[in-house]
């Protein structure tokens, strides 16, 4: 779902950076009914917050788990805790890594500048999201 509106080229017209494609895109796809003022908080997660931390590919997705799974009657929010556990381990163990200077180093290009890691980012959220909602059937 979200994954194929990201390899159609989502965002690149308007100039997302990578936490905005995941969680614009997150919210169109998943209908998450965050507006537009809201979807301003992943403008500052790009470039792994602008100093090549964690890629914002991966902080966006993250954010979206917890619009989604977030439930606010329990004060740890442990669901979205163990479901963002869960995107980091399953990154890491494809992509090998979680920061922007070595995922940029592996798979970013010119031509497709970071297409490869949001994609993946898009490819684990909707495996996560189909997974948890069918168990919770």
């Amino acid at each position: 779902m979200l994954a194929e509106l990201i390899r159609n080229g989502y965002g690149n017209e308007e100039g997302l950076n990578c936490a905005e494609k995941i969680l614009y895109g997150a919210n169109e796809v998943y209908k998450l009914g965050l507006d537009r003022e809201s979807l301003k908080v992943a403008s500052g997660f790009g470039g792994g917050m602008g100093i090549e931390s964690v890629c914002g590919a991966i902080t966006g997705a993250i954010m979206a788990i917890g619009c989604i799974f977030a439930d606010e009657n329990t004060p740890e929010i442990k669901k979205t805790r163990d479901l963002s556990k869960k995107f980091f381990a399953k990154y890491k163990a494809e992509m090998d890594y979680i920061d922007c200077t070595p995922l940029k180093k592996e798979y970013r290009t010119e031509e497709k500048k970071c297409a490869d890691v949001i994609l993946k980012s898009a490819e684990i959220l909707d495996d996560i999201i189909s997974e948890e909602l069918k168990s919770n059937k």
